[in-house]
């Protein structure tokens, strides 16, 4: 019986770990707050690797669901399309290197600091999900004013005789704009979308491939139009996720916009970058820690990464399907109200009241 309520309770934590691994709201921040309302009966050296070594199973739905896009031995692709999966390839190493520095420098100093300290954890848990929360908000709110001028500007300077919206659907296409949603912009003859004329050009044409409204402001529209020094510059932003609570998506997601990538490029690149880290920090982990696992403690790694890895799975096709209609003010309003709560509870819990 104490062993299935064991892995009843691994089964609970892997549903968490695969909802919030890629959504930007913070894994180890969820983790953290559910192990303090339903403790694993672990000790603290397990409790730290199993936090990590949880995220493998994420990290398999992202090969598993991006097998193809990552695969340059494919042999569906052409030549060129195999030397730009190498280039993403090589993105990824570049963009790793300051998250791997950070972390090899850092990650035990705020193991035994923050993580095992909860005179601090929680309020620096809060406080990462509250910034952040307030940096993403600020940010889509400044890009849905430029998306809407940008709107605006194509739609005045699109010639008469091109023109094949009716004046409902103009209003349509300028509404969308106006709250940064999704507009069908299809990849097709006219090549990249990283200027307005081309994105206004690709959406006359109709198509079913569908783009998210931040591609008519951004500069990188896909993996082939970012630099190495972009990729090594959002590998910054992702190495401040060694702060629990600031979610390692959601600081390679805000990087990325911040310089100048699409929504849906940001997104994915911030999957790819997780491969080499979360292998490289489990790997980092275990050996740290040893191997000398119980039946139980390897029962919950178990449990723990499968269920990680098939609730991934749903939460990574929700994210970008989401994201392709809708920007991430959402996930920012949802940080800093359970920052709030975070704050609420641990404070009452200080004070005595609880």
């Amino acid at each position: 019986m104490e062993t299935f309520l064991t892995a009843i309770h691994a089964f609970i934590f892997g549903i968490v770990e695969g909802i919030t691994e890629w959504l930007p709201i913070s894994s180890t921040g969820h983790l953290m707050l559910l192990n303090q309302l339903a403790p694993l009966d672990v000790s603290p050296e397990f409790y730290d690797t199993f936090l990590v070594v949880i995220q493998l199973g994420a990290i398999l739905a992202v090969i598993l669901l991006y097998f193809h896009k990552l695969n340059p031995f494919s042999p569906r692709k052409s030549r060129s399309q195999k030397r730009e999966t190498w280039g993403i390839w090589a993105k990824v190493v570049v963009g790793s290197i300051p998250a791997a520095i950070v972390g090899f420098a850092l990650d035990s100093w705020m193991e035994e600091h923050v993580m095992n300290d909860s005179r601090v954890a929680y309020w620096v848990v809060a406080a990462a999900l509250i910034i952040y929360g307030i940096i993403f908000i600020l940010i889509e709110r400044r890009n849905r004013r430029r998306i809407a001028e940008a709107s605006a500007r194509t739609l005045a300077a699109r010639p008469a005789n091109r023109a094949r919206f009716d004046a409902q659907e103009r209003m349509a296409l300028q509404t969308l704009a106006a709250r940064g949603e999704g507009v069908a912009t299809p990849v097709g003859r006219h090549g990249k979308h990283a200027r307005v004329d081309s994105w206004e050009r690709d959406a006359i044409d109709n198509d079913d491939t569908e783009r998210d409204a931040s591609s008519i402001i951004a500069k990188v529209n896909s993996f082939s139009e970012m630099s190495y020094g972009k990729a090594f510059a959002i590998g910054i932003f992702q190495s401040l996720a060694v702060i629990p609570g600031t979610s390692r998506s959601g600081s390679t997601i805000i990087g990325s916009m911040l310089l100048g990538t699409s929504r849906t490029i940001a997104t994915e690149f911030a999957f790819f970058l997780a491969i080499p880290i979360m292998f490289g920090w489990s790997l980092l982990k275990l050996i740290r820690h040893g191997m000398a696992y119980t039946q139980t403690e390897w029962l919950i790694f178990g449990v723990g990464i499968v269920t990680a890895f098939v609730v991934s799975i749903l939460a990574i096709k929700f994210l970008i399907g989401y994201i392709k209609r809708n920007d991430f003010t959402a996930f920012g309003v949802y940080r800093i109200i359970l920052g709030v709560i975070v704050i609420a509870y641990f404070g009452s819990r200080a004070l005595g009241l609880l």
